[in-house]
């Protein structure tokens, strides 16, 4: 014998059955349509999104459409990519990073936890700015640390340095480390991440990996490694 109850304890089993077999069908599909992707079954990928092989999408995730992400990327929980974002080979983006349309991430790019993009130079919730929108580049193997904020319209030069917290509003040289707020240049830094301290001559050898620069006022060039 049964009684309503018990009725609508089994339409909920019923109800919670027939979403998963929905979730992991679409998950079934997403895997068919990226050969070589890891895509978490909590995450989605929007139509019209190309993703490179060795590329992981972990939890809660959400690449929108019209988004190019490379080849052997990490993107990590809680991460909003897109519309319309180009992403390139072996970026890592950490938890709670959100890249809007506009914004370019160049090869190897590594996103901090929490750093945060605009597109708007002057939001109103009021008054839609779509035509609006800055774009925003960041060079190949630049470093924006957690919780930085990069103001649209600048560009990062390749493998800079931006510190945790920092909030960017101008243009970042190339190889060059910039902290506070707003975001200031406090010294060069080496493609493997390393602080240039040992400068004489206007000339700088790593002490990690032993690359050389020659250094300027406004630039630094890497003379070999």
């Amino acid at each position: 014998m049964t009684d309503a109850s018990e009725g609508i304890r089994v339409l909920k089993i019923l109800e919670s059955a027939e979403k998963s077999l929905a979730d992991s069908a679409m998950h079934n599909r997403q895997a068919v349509r990226y050969r070589g992707v890891y895509i978490h079954e909590s995450s989605f990928v929007d139509e019209n999104v190309k993703i490179g092989a060795g590329t992981k999408i972990w939890h809660f995730s959400h690449i929108l459409k019209n988004t190019k992400v490379g080849k052997n990327c990490v993107i990590a929980q809680n991460a909003s990519i897109g519309p319309e974002v180009s992403i390139g080979n072996g970026c890592k983006i950490q938890n709670n990073v959100s890249i809007y349309k506009g914004v370019v991430l160049e090869d190897e790019v590594f996103c901090g936890p929490s750093c945060v993009f605009t597109n708007v130079y002057n939001p109103r919730a009021a008054i839609e700015r779509k035509n609006e929108f800055k774009a925003t580049v960041v060079k190949k193997g630049a470093t924006i640390g957690a919780n930085a904020t990069i103001v649209c319209g600048v560009t990062i030069g390749a493998y800079a340095f931006i510190g945790a917290g920092a909030v960017v509003k101008n243009n970042v040289p190339a190889y060059a480390v910039v902290v506070g707020v707003p975001a200031k240049q406090i010294g060069w830094v080496c493609e493997c991440g390393v602080s240039l301290k040992n400068v004489k001559k206007n000339k700088a050898v790593c002490g990690t990996c032993g690359k050389v620069y020659k250094i300027s006022k406004k630039s630094l060039l890497k003379v070999k490694d």
